[in-house]
């Protein structure tokens, strides 16, 4: 389980780095990024190993990812756009 957790916190953190570099105009404080992902992709590998049991190690990281992922996606603002007014509108 350890080198579960490790390796879901590593995979986690890679991923939020990758985000925060892609995105760094859509998402908060590079930080609050980071922290989101390892910890996601920690607590998505809790849950996948209760969930599974122990042997399913690629299963296990895959959840990890997924979590990681999902959390991630709901840090991501929409991107900053002019409003324009209709010519209808007047």
């Amino acid at each position: 389980m350890f080198l579960e957790a490790l390796g879901s916190a590593l995979l986690g953190f890679a991923l939020a780095w990758a985000a925060a570099l892609r995105l760094p105009d859509r998402l908060p404080a590079r930080g609050g990024v980071l922290v989101t992902g390892t910890l996601g992709a920690v607590f998505g590998a809790l849950v996948t190993h209760g969930a599974l049991g122990p042997g399913h190690f690629l299963a296990t990281l895959f959840g990890a990812v997924a979590v990681a992922a999902v959390l991630l996606s709901l840090l991501v603002r929409p991107a900053s756009r002019r409003l324009r007014r209709s010519a209808a509108a007047g």
